[in-house]
Order: C-alpha cells, then sequence, then structure tokens
C-alpha cells in the first residue's frame, strides 16, 4: 500500500479549514490503496518521510515565508531524507493574509534541492477561505493520492 505524508502547520481557523479539506480529498472513497498519514510540521520525522511515497505540504504564510514549523521539519529531515527521496510527487498548500509569495518560494526551493517532484501546483490562499480555495484544497489531496494509485 502507498503511503501519502500530509505535514501541516494548523495554528488557526482558516488553515484548518484547509487542511480538512486537503484531507478529504486525500481519502475520498475513490482514492484506493494509498494510506494517509497526517503529522504536524512539529512532529513529522526522517522516518515518516522516508517511509511515505509522496508529500502534501500545508503553512500559513508568516511574515513573507514559510511557518517556522515547516522550516523546523524541512531543517530536520533535510540530509537525513535527501538521497533516498529524490523523485517522489508533493504537492503543497498555502494560506496568508495578503501575500503567500514568498513561502510558496521558499517550498519549491528546498523540495528542488530535495529532489521532490511537484505533483500539481500549489494551492494558495489569502484571507478567509471559501468555497473554491476549500475545494482547490480537496483536488490538491485528492490528485497527489490518486498519483499513488496501482
Amino acid at each position: 500500500m502507498a503511503t501519502l505524508l500530509i505535514v501541516h502547520h494548523t495554528p488557526s481557523p482558516n488553515c484548518q479549514a484547509l487542511f480538512e479539506a486537503v484531507v478529504a480529498g486525500a481519502t475520498a472513497p475513490e482514492i484506493e490503496g494509498v494510506q494517509v498519514v497526517r503529522r504536524a510540521a512539529l512532529a513529522a520525522t526522517a522516518s515518516d518521510v522516508l517511509a511515505a511515497d509522496a508529500y502534501l505540504l500545508g503553512t500559513p504564510a508568516n511574515l513573507g515565508y514559510m511557518s517556522g514549523a515547516l522550516k523546523h521539519f524541512f531543517d530536520q529531515i533535510y540530509y537525513p531524507c535527501l538521497d533516498s527521496t529524490r523523485g517522489r510527487p508533493f504537492g503543497c498548500y498555502v494560506h496568508g493574509g495578503n501575500d503567500v509569495t514568498g513561502a510558496v518560494r521558499g517550498i519549491e526551493s528546498i523540495t528542488t534541492g530535495l529532489g521532490w517532484r511537484r505533483a500539481a501546483d500549489a494551492v494558495t490562499v489569502t484571507g478567509e477561505p471559501d468555497k473554491s480555495d476549500t475545494e482547490a484544497c480537496w483536488e490538491l489531496g485528492a490528485t497527489v493520492a490518486a498519483g499513488l494509485m496501482a
């Protein structure tokens, strides 16, 4: 069975709504043979990353960058996972008050260094998420999970 690891920092109701939509998409009944593992960014480990076949990353944009929690996650797993996870697919979603560009750029820079392959475009949301934002997150979760189906 393939494993999708969702690593998230979810400090607000807006981030929670996006996280729940991603999980709902990734665990949709049509998705078969994929185990979805959820880890808070401060709890996720290199072992979690090595055991997964794909990744979904979620973060707020704080001061123009990804959250410190997601950055800490990357700091902890980067070298232990560098050679073993190249080519694995990932997706991400970012929520911010007004600008998420720096956060997305930071995630793309680190995942490029890891050699991960973008499986879907980043979902970016500013302000309070509306129905189209949660639908986009559902699609993100479903797309990355469906890519793991045998």
